[in-house]
């Protein structure tokens, strides 16, 4: 390890006053007023739903009414087809990209719980050689800031009547598996987290230019500094100075239209 474990406290200390000041009151406000939102919107669009079946019944019912039971039971194919293909109640296409942003997140975050798990497991297991107390420290840290992460996602999902995000990321899961195969040592580990934290934060960030819900935005925005965060100090973990980037980079993010459909 590149920095000293004093030092190395000191960083997850301020990480996590950070975190919990700023970032996550800010992450929580967001996700509160989006959920919110999103819940009265799946609202409106029930109702109208509900109001556009009681119309059509209401309206079959005067035709029999009228006397027109022959014709109405002589085309009751056409009226069930008609019933069957009116378009299910949905939301905004915009709320849907939103909610695409907001699984992808999800399952990134789950990704990074599952990884610095493993990473957990294997250091207290002996399996990494002589791991410093002070990492398995930073990885507990980023692991419980990335359930949080992943619970504000989900709650916005919940709200729209879809459910929780619970896997890790499909496309990079496999990749993880390969890859912590071959880690046998706490510099390997800080290197595969550092590319998970990567990923994630260039995702965030690509992903602000993808959300159309400005509390969407504020959200995703208000995590993206934590990913980068913990690449930071990984960063310092494998003596590689993390030079700030006037241009933060988006070529490892991944593409919310790959994740599923809402």
């Amino acid at each position: 390890m590149e920095i000293s474990e004093a030092e190395l406290k000191a960083k997850i200390v301020e990480l996590d006053e950070i975190h919990h000041d700023v970032s996550l009151p800010a992450m929580q406000e967001g996700a509160s007023e989006w959920a919110e939102r999103v819940a009265a919107e799946r609202a409106q669009v029930e109702a109208g739903s509900r109001l556009n079946r009681r119309t059509f019944l209401l309206g079959v019912g005067a035709t029999v009414g009228a006397g027109a039971l022959l014709a109405a039971c002589g085309s009751s194919s056409s009226v069930a087809k008609s019933s069957s293909s009116s378009a299910a109640p949905t939301l905004s296409p915009s709320t849907l990209t939103d909610l695409h942003v907001a699984a992808l997140a999800a399952s990134l975050e789950n990704l990074g719980i599952y990884a610095y798990t493993a990473g957990i497991n294997a250091a207290k297991a002996g399996k990494l050689g002589s791991v410093p107390p002070a990492v398995v420290v930073f990885a507990e840290t980023a692991r419980a800031q990335h359930k949080e992460h992943g619970a504000a996602w989900n709650a916005i999902l919940r709200s729209a009547g879809k459910p929780a995000v619970t896997t890790t990321d499909p496309v990079l899961t496999p990749v993880v598996n390969k890859d912590f195969a071959s880690v046998t040592n706490t510099v390997d580990l800080a290197k595969l987290a550092l590319e998970i934290e990567n990923i994630a934060g260039e995702t965030y960030l690509s992903a602000i230019g993808v959300l159309t819900e400005p509390v969407a935005i504020r959200t995703a925005a208000s995590i993206e500094p934590v990913e980068m965060q913990h690449s930071a100090i990984l960063n310092f973990v494998l003596g590689t100075y993390p030079v700030p980037n006037a241009f933060e980079p988006t070529s490892l993010a991944r593409p919310t239209s790959d994740y599923g459909k809402l």
